[in-house]
Formats: structure tokens, C-alpha cells, sequence
């Protein structure tokens, strides 16, 4: 997302990423691991916490290995001079995998199609792709189905056996592992395991096998197989927040300044269409964040906002730019300038992710990969006290 760090500085809105945090949570996850490697997830930009900085810090604290959805997302973390290996595995019908395979990209392949693109592509740079198999063991998205295996399998030998593609991993990605002991796991593991014996029989034999998620990673270890690939819980979000927090820690704090403080009469109405009429005298602080922001208008009168360590509730409609917090008869001290934080850790009794999650009936994955438009990135090290834009 190019110059999404930047934002539009004078909002005053700002999305800070602890990178400690991000650290700690990986060495959690590779606690976990036990004898698997850990590829952390970076896609969409890091859900949105910026997939090079986190890159970096993933492999500091103990990652082997990094996963994204595009091409295009793993192209930008070696032109930021990333080396480590990188798997790629959503790719549309036109996509070129030349500048993957010259840049040692490992290519998630779900079709003969794409087994068949890429071999071409491998063919006509007289190089060798690095590809991993995504099976469909139950998921019903993309993956290769194992009743058209022998098919993949006749294209893959004779690629492997010209030297046009190195088969590393096969892997498969779990439908139900927010409920650890759901069926559905155990039967997705058995269809992979089935697929690598097939392929083990059929002189082709991958690496790596991998298969758990984050909620995989922390509850089912005989899930791990060679690898684990854990996303959202790198960035602090508990994967299964009705089990707890497994010891993370969001990484995420958005936050922005108070833009206006003004008094309100009673029986006064705030922001389009009334929707909140003052009950009493009362003073308003205006938040420079709307909608467009990533403050979903279905908020609306039902979130609070950190301020000084203490929680007022938003009232009226949640509008483009900017919403409304009542801060009651005496105005708490809250003053133009003072940092307001939608949601972050908890440490300082600010909201979560997961309130705005539990509110909208959605997931925290959305929450954070939905914060944009003119809020400023910036990094910083709690454990250091360093922070950088």
C-alpha cells in the first residue's frame, strides 16, 4: 500500500504498531511450535500493521519463513530486501509468475492450470520454480481437489524431472480451527496426509507439509506437521478470544486528537438526523475519524473512546470525517489536543479490537485491516520507548 505510512499528518489520526509486541507474540508462536518452523502470514499488508516492518521483526524473533497472498505482496517485501523464503498463494488467471521465479517467490499452485502456467513460465526463463501444492482437504475454496491428484501428478514429475520446478511443501488451509476439538480438523489432516503418501509413491516428495493456523498453532500441536502458519495471532489477537489471550499482545493502537470541545444544551440533538438528543446540559468532544477512516457508520452510538485513561461513549451518527463523544456535564478535563484512542492493548483501560468486533457481530480480523484512509502509520518499541514514522 504505497504511502500508507504517510497518511495525511494533519489529521492527527494514527494507527501505532508496537513491534515489540509483534516480537513477543512471535516468540509465543514458536514456543508453540515446538519442532516446526513458523512462516508468519503478512499478507494485506500485514493485516494492515505494514508487512516490511513486521517482516523484519517476524524474523528477528524466530520466524523461518514468510507467507502472503499475491505475487505482488512478495515482490515488495524483496524489493525491501527481505530474503527469506516467501510463499505465495492466491494467484488470478493472468497472472505472470516470471518476476516470482526471479525472485526465488515460492508459488502456492491450487490448479493443473497453474502448475501448467508456471512450468511454462520456469520453461521460458530457463530457471526452476519453487512451488508448493495447496490441497483441498475440506475448505471448499481454492486448493486442488485430490480426485484430479494423478493429474497434477503426471505435469509435476515430468517438471521435476526436467529441473523446470523444485516441489517443496504441500499444504492445506483448516476450516474450523477456532473450535479445536471440531471433526472437521482431524478429517482435513487425514486428506493431507493421504495426498502426501501419493505423492511420496508417486517419487515426488515435498519438504515441508504444513496445515495449522493460528488457532492451530496454539491448541492442536498434532497439527504441526513441518511447518506452522499462524497470522492474526502475530499481531496479538487471540484466534479463539473465548479461550483467552494465550499471552498475546495487540500490536495495534489507533488513535487520533481531539479536534473541538463544545457545550451542548439539553434536549439539543448531535450529528445527522438527531439521532441523540442531550438528556442534560453536557460537553461534546469532536474525533477527527469517520467512516472513511474505518469507523464503520454502524458504530454509531454503540463504542467508547479512550480519553486520560478514562472511557466516554460515542453519541449521534458516526459521519465521513468525523464522529462525537459525550464527555458529560463537566467536560472531564478533556481538552483540544488531548489523544483519544479508539481501541489498542487494554493497558490503559482503552477498547479493544474485540469490542468493536463483539458489537459489529464480526471478527477482529476485520477491525484491524479495516482502519485507512488518511491515518498515519507509525512504529514503536514499548519495550525501548523508540518510535519511528
Amino acid at each position: 500500500m504505497a504511502g500508507r505510512d504517510h497518511g495525511d499528518p494533519s489529521t492527527g489520526s494514527t494507527v501505532s504498531v508496537d513491534l515489540d509486541a509483534i516480537a513477543h507474540n512471535v516468540r509465543i508462536l514458536r514456543d508453540h511450535a515446538g519442532d516446526a518452523g513458523v512462516m508468519v502470514v503478512v499478507k494485506a499488508d500485514g493485516y494492515n500493521h505494514g508487512a516490511v516492518e513486521v517482516a523484519r521483526t517476524a524474523l528477528s524473533a524466530g520466524a523461518r519463513e514468510l507467507g502472503v497472498t499475491t505475487v505482488q505482496e512478495a515482490l515488495v517485501l524483496r524489493s525491501n530486501g527481505i530474503t527469506a523464503p516467501i510463499l505465495a498463494w492466491l494467484h488470478h488467471d493472468g497472472t505472470d509468475f516470471a518476476p516470482a521465479i526471479a525472485s526465488n517467490v515460492e508459488l502456492g499452485l491450487s490448479s493443473v492450470e497453474q502448475v501448467h502456467a508456471v512450468v511454462a513460465a520456469a520453461t521460458d526463463a530457463n530457471a526452476t520454480a519453487t512451488v508448493t501444492l495447496k490441497i483441498d482437504t475440506g475448505l471448499n475454496r481454492n486448493g486442488i481437489d485430490p480426485v484430479i491428484l494423478d493429474d497434477v501428478i503426471d505435469v509435476l514429475g515430468r517438471a521435476v524431472a526436467a529441473d523446470s520446478v523444485r516441489l517443496r511443501g504441500v499444504f492445506s488451509h483448516l476450516a474450523c480451527a477456532d473450535v479445536p476439538d471440531h471433526p472437521a480438523n482431524d478429517r482435513q489432516a487425514d486428506v493431507l496426509r493421504a495426498v502426501v503418501a501419493r505423492l511420496d509413491a508417486a517419487g515426488l516428495h515435498p519438504e515441508v507439509t504444513h496445515l495449522a493456523n493460528s488457532a492451530a498453532t496454539l491448541t492442536r500441536p498434532d497439527l504441526h506437521f513441518d511447518l506452522v502458519r499462524p497470522g492474526i495471532a502475530a499481531y496479538g489477537l487471540s484466534p479463539i478470544p473465548e479461550l483467552g489471550d494465550f499471552g498475546l499482545r495487540p500490536a495495534m493502537t489507533v488513535s487520533t486528537k481531539v479536534a473541538l470541545v463544545k457545550n451542548v444544551p439539553a434536549g439539543a440533538g448531535v450529528s445527522y438526523g438527531h439521532t441523540w438528543n442531550a438528556p442534560a446540559d453536557t460537553v461534546v468532544a469532536l474525533i477527527p475519524m469517520g467512516y472513511a477512516d474505518g469507523v464503520r457508520r454502524n458504530l454509531s452510538g454503540r463504542f467508547e473512546v479512550g480519553i486520560g485513561g478514562r472511557r466516554f461513549p460515542a453519541v449521534g451518527r458516526v459521519c465521513m470525517d468525523q464522529f462525537v463523544v459525550d464527555l458529560g456535564p463537566d467536560g472531564a478535563g478533556v481538552a483540544v489536543g488531548d489523544t483519544a484512542v479508539l481501541f489498542g492493548p487494554g493497558e490503559n483501560g482503552e477498547p479493544l479490537a474485540q469490542d468493536w468486533a463483539d458489537t459489529l457481530d464480526t471478527i477482529h480480523y476485520e477491525v484491524v485491516t479495516g482502519i485507512g484512509g488518511r491515518v498515519r502509520r507509525e512504529y514503536r518499541r514499548t519495550d525501548t520507548g523508540e518510535a519511528s514514522a
